[in-house]
């Protein structure tokens, strides 16, 4: 069965984008301790000094559901809201393998 992943494009506020990682990067760490999640990484884009991609895989869709439940993670998400310049971009994928997953 293939896994369940996510590549997303978050645009900080100008000047926002590194306090916006570290809120990020505090919820790979929350959701590295959940069940299913096989991967949850920051980046940040090279050529835009406000843009931030997440890569995430999970072994399925509800993993990840479940996971936008958790407390810990809500709040981390209602941390970053505010640093937000706009709505979220990216797709829902099927992760069919590679190296690192």
């Amino acid at each position: 069965m293939d896994m369940y992943g996510m590549c997303g494009k978050l645009v900080s506020q100008p000047g926002q984008r590194d306090k916006f990682i570290g809120i990020l990067l505090s919820a790979a760490r929350v959701v590295g301790q959940l069940p299913g999640c096989r991967l949850y990484v920051v980046n940040k884009d090279l050529a835009d000094e406000v843009s931030i991609w997440v890569m995430e895989i999970w072994d399925d869709k509800n993993a990840h559901d479940v996971s936008l439940k958790n407390e810990q993670v809500r709040s981390l998400i209602a941390e970053a809201m505010p640093l937000m310049a706009g709505a979220p971009e990216g797709a829902s994928l099927s992760v069919v393998g590679g190296h690192g997953i």
